[in-house]
């Protein structure tokens, strides 16, 4: 019949150093971090007016974010804003899409 076998060195100094780790008091209580030391992620919109943006995004059978992000040469959270922006002021419609996957054209 089998016996327990012998497990190796390695395996036993890592057993015994685990041990000793439980054995030590732990600290009690969370450390958190204040709410003041969180990254804050600058958005930065392209430098050109609304017209030209109307104009670089005319160029585009389908203005899509991921496409007018691209084309401006920003975040996808930009190109969003972007695009409805000028949605609102009329300079593009919205012709389709779903799920926040949406597709617009120039309302020229």
């Amino acid at each position: 019949m089998g016996s327990v076998k012998r497990k190796p060195l390695a395996a036993m100094e890592k057993n015994q150093q685990t041990q000793e780790e439980e054995a030590k008091p732990k600290k009690k209580g969370k450390e958190t971090k204040p709410v003041s030391e969180r990254k804050r992620v600058e958005v930065v919109a392209p430098k050109m007016g609304e017209q030209d943006m109307a104009k670089t995004l005319a160029s585009l059978k389908a203005i899509t974010i991921f496409g007018a992000s691209k084309v401006l040469g920003v975040n996808a959270s930009v190109a969003k804003n972007l695009l409805a922006a000028l949605e609102a002021k009329g300079m593009i419609t919205k012709i389709g899409g779903f799920s926040g996957h949406y597709v617009w054209a120039s309302a020229s």
